[in-house]
Parts: structure tokens; sequence; C-alpha cells
């Protein structure tokens, strides 16, 4: 059970230390776009989008690491004040009835748009964009899978650490 915990911590480990990349190329193409516009009068819709793709991965793929090192959001109203076994049923809570609705409940209602975004190759958003909006949509399946994964690996370390909460 450890190996597969620990299998699930390492996928979206890796998935975040990819992304860390795209912070640095959505700082550089930012600043790209900036002294192209103001300093050579030069503007690129493909490029600008471009940024916009890399936020939506950054955001959409780092939600299972987030979970991981547990700094997602949390309404902490009296989550702090309160002993270590009531947050660990707060998170068990928080894990089966609201996290992993949602995301089956986001998966089912957005496939069907993934999947017709690929059928036909999707293109891009504006004229002279990116002409991958298929791509962009597969976001949505990729980040509820990758928080899926990470919150069954949370809600299996919950049922059996009950002493580390």
């Amino acid at each position: 059970m450890t190996h597969i915990l620990n299998f699930v911590d390492a996928i979206n480990r890796g998935v975040a230390n990819v992304l860390r990349w795209f912070v640095v190329a959505m700082v550089l193409v930012q600043f790209a776009i900036v002294i192209g516009r103001y300093v050579f009068g030069v503007n690129s819709i493909w490029v600008q989008e471009s940024v916009l793709y890399l936020h939506a991965g950054l955001f959409m793929l780092a939600a299972g690491y987030t979970l991981l090192i547990d700094k997602h959001v949390r309404v902490d109203i009296f989550y702090a004040k309160v002993q270590p076994e009531i947050r660990r049923r707060i998170d068990i809570f928080g894990h089966l009835f609201l996290l992993f609705p949602s995301m089956l409940a986001l998966l089912w209602w957005s496939w069907p748009s993934v999947r017709n975004s690929w059928k036909i190759l999707e293109g891009p958003m504006s004229v002279g964009g990116i002409e991958a909006v298929f791509l962009l949509k597969s976001l949505i399946p990729a980040f509820c899978s990758l928080l899926l994964l990470q919150s069954f690996a949370s809600l299996l370390r919950l049922f059996t650490h009950k002493d580390e909460a």
C-alpha cells in the first residue's frame, strides 16, 4: 500500500517539477510581449495566448501537488483550533463528500466537450492564435485525475495513519 501512495505522490511531484519551468516560461514570454509591444511595436496573438496556455497548465496541473503539500485553500473557521482527530474527520469529510463528488461531476460534464474538441482538433480561440484549444480543454480531465489520485492517496493515509493526524 505504501508503494502505491508513494507512486501517486511521485506523479504529482514530477508534474510539479515540470510546471516550475512553466512559471519561468510565463515570465519570459510576458516580458518579451511587453518589450515587443512597447519598444518595437510588434504584437503576436499566438505569443499572447501562449501565456494563457502556460498559466492554465500551471494552475490546473499543480492542484494535485498543492493538495499533496497541504497548501490548498481551506476554509479555516475552526479547523486550526480543534484537536487532530477532529481535523482528520473534517479532512475525510472534505475528500469524500466535497472533493470526490465535485471532481467526478466535473469529469462527467466536461468529457463530451473535451472529446468533441479532440475529434475536430479544435483550433484557435482567436484569429492568429494557437491552434490547439483541444490541448487546453484536455487540462480539465488531467486536473480532475491528478487531484482525484492525490485525494485518494491522502484519504488512504487518513484512514491508515490515525495517530499522525
